[in-house]
């Protein structure tokens, strides 16, 4: 399969870094960063009259290519998206599809209308923890589901870096904290629950990383000696200089493979990845709750929270058992309300894989796979997140934002209806 990569910063560059075999060939990258774009071009041995700063004139030549993957900003997806779509090449697309419902739509209707096979990266499917969880529900284990508590527990440190100093932080720049974060978390409830939403209810603030929490003293930056800068827990000098072994923080503030100590120095003085984590232009919240009501009566409630180590963990109620999990663990507790017997199931033994220490406990590769099957061989599984089921799953977010803004409970039907959509 020939794909060209549109925008290759961390999520671009590890999709087709795990299309280095010979089920793939990525022949073409547009990304404005140089550096960025000179990694893909040696990794893939792709000639320089096909390395594109910008992605315009790439989908301006004539089809050449099966696929694109599309890994910009999530404000910049909706025009590279429509473009390739035009043209006719099937797409790989990093979630979320596009920070306004209005373009979710359209993009999902034109890749209706043009036959366009376009997977969105909802890569927890594909992770071997939710694909054994998903299995234990078809077998009819649980019976029916009643409800879900499901958690996703973002990290302090992780919030810090993605959704206060990066580029994330900003709805403006990019979208809200429900979409961006966790549109991944609102598909997983819906795919486990196989059931339509009905009502969604949420609450939640931006209440800890604001500048009314700066320690008294602290510099605009902390390379310039904060008095708190040993006992802070957000100090980027220990964060992105004296921790070597962390290349994701590392390259992501320096927007380039491998930084040096200069290029991270730099970063420090220079960018928001260096300033106080108190004092920088995030607006997203750093916790959130929704309450989901589905067709088929059952209930779910999703967590986010910045304040904790990070991890995923969920719990499924049915009528005849239920499902503890720990993603973090890879471990899951079923428990048999016949038997009264618990069952420890570890998902990397039943899937058997050696990526489970890949991105997203064995996502990144698992969606890669699902996406070559999906194009190449015409597989329909029901772990195919294709684009219209994504954005289904990206009205749940757009609605429960709505809830949060507006203080009240959203009924789907009606929101489906104000947004233009049956």
């Amino acid at each position: 399969m020939k794909v060209i990569l549109i925008g290759a910063g961390g999520r671009g560059t590890n999709y087709t870094d795990l299309m280095a075999d010979d089920r793939f060939d990525v022949v073409a990258v547009a990304e404005p960063v140089k550096d960025r774009r000179e990694y893909i071009k040696n990794k893939h041995n792709i000639p320089d009259e096909l390395c594109f700063s910008d992605w315009k004139p790439l989908l301006e030549k004539e089809k050449f290519a099966d696929a694109a993957v599309i890994a910009t900003m999530d404000k910049d997806h909706f025009d590279p998206t429509m473009a390739a779509i035009e043209k006719g090449y099937h797409l790989l697309l990093e979630k979320p599809v596009s920070p306004s419902v209005d373009e979710c739509v359209k993009i999902a209707n034109y890749a209706k209308e043009k036959g366009a096979k376009i997977m969105v990266c909802h890569v927890l499917r594909f992770s071997p923890f939710f694909r054994c969880i998903k299995d234990i529900i078809n077998d009819g284990k649980l019976g029916d589901i009643i409800s879900i508590h499901h958690a996703e527990n973002v990290g302090n440190v992780h919030q810090s870096h993605s959704f206060v100093r990066g580029n994330w932080g900003n709805s403006k720049k990019s979208s809200f904290m429900l979409l961006q974060k966790s549109c991944h978390d609102m598909d997983i409830i819906q795919w486990l629950m196989d059931s339509p939403c009905k009502s969604v209810q949420s609450f939640g603030s931006l209440t800890h990383f604001t500048a009314a929490n700066a320690p008294q003293g602290s510099p605009d930056y902390c390379i310039e000696g904060c008095p708190h800068g040993d006992t802070c827990p957000y100090n980027a000098v220990k964060l992105y200089y004296d921790d070597k072994e962390n290349l994701w923080f590392r390259e992501a503030a320096a927007k380039k493979p491998k930084p040096s100590d200069e290029d991270i120095l730099e970063v420090l003085k220079t960018t928001q990845y260096g300033k106080c984590v108190y004092k920088c232009d995030n607006d997203v919240v750093d916790h959130q709750v929704v309450n989901l009501e589905f067709e088929n009566g059952a209930v779910a409630s999703f967590n986010m929270c910045a304040f904790n180590q990070g991890n995923r963990c969920i719990r499924i109620m049915g009528t005849k058992g239920e499902i503890i999990g720990d993603m973090n663990k890879n471990s899951l507790e079923y428990y048999n309300f016949e038997t009264k017997e618990t069952t420890v199931i570890n998902p990397s033994e039943k899937y058997l894989t050696n990526s489970i220490v890949d991105g997203h406990s064995g996502g990144d590769s698992g969606i890669v796979e699902i996406f070559y099957k999906y194009i190449e061989e015409g597989y329909y599984g029901d772990d195919v997140s294709e684009i219209g089921i994504s954005v289904d799953n990206h009205i749940i977010a757009f609605a429960a934002e709505k809830s949060r803004l507006e203080r009240r409970v959203v009924e789907m039907k009606d929101y489906r209806a104000e947004i233009g959509l049956k």
